[in-house]
């Protein structure tokens, strides 16, 4: 992505600042290869929730911060039902039902379904965005 901004100085919508190679690289997701070394590094895990901004800390709800029990992933329950297709609740209930939902065999599940996505490219956009808006916290009131 370019470094766009605009009069003020602020960073241009990422829609205005994505390369072509950019977007070649997020629809064919190797963008996400570097991760393997946070893997080999123990940082994170092939599968458990995405990893998202430390702003977003304060604003989850109490069943959503669930995410934050397990190591982060590459790949998640979220993203081979959705991936950034999805609204942020559905997202974030995802990833809480992962947590209270995870095993080997769900894990298994995820990475074989995970593969079968690779081919598929969609879901890569969420509607009008790049890849997903800023999340500015829950609609509902979730515990």
């Amino acid at each position: 992505m370019l470094e766009t901004r605009d009069a003020s100085g602020e960073l241009l919508p990422d829609a205005q600042r994505m390369t072509p190679f950019g977007t070649w690289l997020r629809r064919s997701s190797l963008d996400e290869l570097p991760q393997l070394l946070n893997v080999l590094k123990g940082d994170m895990s092939l599968v458990g929730p995405r990893p998202l901004l430390m702003e977003y800390l304060p604003l989850y709800s109490l069943r959503q911060a669930l995410r934050h029990q397990v190591r982060p992933g590459i790949t998640g329950w979220a993203q081979i039902n959705g991936r950034n297709a999805i609204s942020w609740e559905t997202r974030l209930e995802y990833d809480a039902w992962y947590v209270e939902n995870h095993s080997l065999l769900l894990d298994m599940k995820i990475l074989l379904l995970t593969f079968a996505r690779l081919f598929q490219r969609g879901d890569v956009n969420h509607a009008g965005h790049v890849t997903m808006p800023r999340f500015t916290g829950s609609k509902r009131d979730a515990s």
